[in-house]
């Protein structure tokens, strides 16, 4: 397991995250997993015994279930606090109030507070805001979690699914207020969808933002179970939570490319997935969620799968997203001044 450091910061997490969405099974996020507290006590000893050290979840992810049953089994396992860099996140719907959601200072601490004793620790490795609020000023949300970095609850903050001008706004009111900035981007990211290498994957680079990945399996499309012969009578996540949206088509020309070398290579489809995320050098780390532990140790194996410069050069070639404007352009008008 390597560990790579997130954003500009000196923390090192590992290449790969344990995800936890697969964690309680209530509400919204039921067909993704019901696990309870026995097996994710099973899953979490193999992943940190494997040297992960990362851990994401969110206080929406099963009403906040997931939170309550990943802070007993770190309990159960013994694990030391220390040792684990623990994310979670803050946006979604709490309760039927009008300020039970969004960015607002209220909601923040309020729910900062909640996930603490929820999973029952004294402080928050990286909070991240889980998606864009659109009537709260970035001012306030930053300035709210400036202010839990400060009391000791929180160390670091990060975002997800936010657009390349919001998280570029954000980064620029707390460079001009000199209080705490974003240091990493959770965000959907795969060879089945690369859409996110149009604007948000330059600006990533350019401010050393690091790039935590979700539904690194194309929320289970490149799983394995599925190809275009056998998509409907095929079992999994997709079947009754069929997210995040694919372009089919392209997506297995993908699989059929990544059957042939799993073939060649005595591994598995979605072990060539991961490898190739992890082949990006953008990628931070990528997080991995299972409901068995054969997934999660197949998951597991990525880490030492590798390809060549051809089979690279294959898999970009066939999963490549197609030409947009002002990209073409800026192709075309910058090419002298490359390094």
């Amino acid at each position: 397991m390597k560990y790579n450091l997130l954003g500009k910061t000196g923390l090192k997490v590992s290449e790969l995250c344990m995800g936890t969405m697969t964690f309680g099974g209530k509400g919204y996020f039921k067909p993704i997993g019901t696990l309870g507290q026995e097996p994710i006590d099973a899953l979490m000893k193999r992943a940190i015994d494997d040297g992960i050290n990362f851990i994401d979840t969110a206080n929406v992810y099963s009403e906040g279930l997931s939170e309550e049953l990943t802070g007993k089994s770190i309990r159960n396992l013994g694990l030391h606090r220390e040792e684990l860099v623990l994310a979670t996140k803050v946006r979604g719907k709490m309760g039927d109030g009008p300020n039970d959601s969004g960015l607002t200072r209220k909601h923040i601490i309020w729910q900062a507070e909640a996930s603490l004793r929820r999973l029952q620790v004294d402080y928050i490795d990286l909070y991240q805001i889980h998606s864009y609020d659109p009537l709260t000023p970035f001012e306030e949300t930053l300035s709210a979690m400036d202010d839990l970095i400060h009391s000791g609850k929180v160390r670091y903050i990060g975002a997800s699914n936010l657009s390349a001008w919001q998280l570029m706004k954000a980064l620029s009111i707390s460079e001009y207020h000199r209080i705490a900035k974003f240091v990493s981007l959770q965000a959907y990211y795969t060879i089945a969808g690369r859409d996110l290498e149009r604007e948000l994957l330059p600006l990533l680079k350019d401010q050393h933002v690091g790039l935590m990945v979700w539904s690194p399996l194309a929320g289970g499309l490149l799983s394995g179970k599925y190809n275009r012969n056998k998509e409907k009578d095929a079992e999994g996540r997709r079947v009754n939570f069929d997210f995040p949206p694919v372009n089919r088509e392209r997506a297995f020309d993908i699989i059929d490319e990544l059957q042939r070398m799993a073939t060649a290579k005595n591994t598995t489809v979605a072990g060539l997935a991961l490898a190739w995320l992890l082949h990006q050098p953008a990628v931070t780390t990528v997080i991995i969620g299972a409901n068995k532990m054969e997934q999660l140790e197949d998951n597991l194996k990525s880490v030492d799968l590798k390809f060549s410069s051809d089979e690279l050069e294959k898999l970009d070639k066939i999963s490549r997203l197609p030409a947009e404007y002002p990209g073409w352009m800026l192709e075309r008008t910058g090419g002298d001044r490359k390094i």
